[in-house]
């Protein structure tokens, strides 16, 4: 049997014209054989490139393009699963929102602080004179009777500390809070029965005259003058406006003796 190199696989295919050609001579009769030299070359057999099935093809134009038009698709239909995908907000993004709610609530406070100027009864209290050295130290005294629910009191605050900021060095400024029953003695002996209550004390401790409610900051402006100058009376003695009662306080016991709130 004839045998045929293929370039195409490596594999050795036989030659089938030549073994066709072998059985049809044993099939004919001997007596129909005539033996005839044959001349010329024997022609070798065609073969057909067979491809092995892992072999790539060359592709043409038009199967290019189609590739290209399907990776397109893919792409495109990749990027709109992307886009409807929802994306969640990283740390940076967290700490950002973070830092803007504690900006927002910072504001918030200091807006609420100006509402007031910026100044609160406790802060009144926390800088004020004990009224035990008030009474000792040789300087005239402004004592003033307040509650933390007192409105007036609250809103006066501001007018209250700016005056104490210019005449500190030469007045006494005390604030006694009348919910401590600490101070039920005073409260009665200065005849308090509303607040804010201020009472112009001399430098020997003698009550020139109190003001009482919301008033005009000029009154108890005018007294505070009164008394650093040294005068032995107050031009408003005695002046009553829009107050709170004292008979709403909430009596508490006092924890430290020295407070004076």
């Amino acid at each position: 049997m004839a045998v045929v190199a293929s370039r195409c696989t490596g594999l050795l295919l036989p030659d089938l014209r030549t073994s066709l050609a072998g059985l049809r001579r044993r099939s004919t009769p001997a007596s129909s054989l005539s033996l005839r030299p044959r001349r010329g070359r024997r022609r070798l057999g065609s073969l057909a490139c067979v491809a092995p099935p892992d072999s790539a093809e060359p592709q043409t134009d038009e199967q290019a393009a189609k590739d290209d038009s399907t990776e397109d698709k893919a792409e495109t239909s990749s990027a709109s699963q992307d886009a409807g995908t929802p994306t969640f907000p990283n740390k940076d993004l967290s700490r950002r929102i973070a830092l803007l709610s504690t900006i927002a609530a910072v504001g918030l406070f200091a807006s609420q602080r100006l509402d007031f100027g910026g100044v609160s009864l406790k802060d009144l209290a926390a800088n004020a004179t004990p009224y035990e050295e008030a009474l000792s130290n040789g300087k005239p005294t402004v004592v003033e009777f307040y509650a933390d629910w007192c409105e007036v009191c609250r809103e006066l605050a501001p007018d209250v500390y700016k005056v104490e900021q210019q005449y500190k060095d030469r007045v006494n400024f005390v604030m006694l809070n009348v919910d401590n029953t600490k101070w039920e003695q005073e409260l009665d002996e200065f005849g308090v029965e509303g607040i804010p209550h201020f009472a112009f004390l001399d430098k020997e401790g003698n009550e020139e005259g109190n003001v009482v409610g919301r008033l005009p900051k000029q009154y108890f402006l005018d007294n505070v003058v009164a008394l650093a100058s040294g005068e032995s009376t107050v031009p408003h003695a005695r002046v009553v406006g829009q107050f709170s009662s004292a008979e709403s306080r909430k009596v508490h016991q006092v924890s430290d003796p020295r407070s004076h709130g």
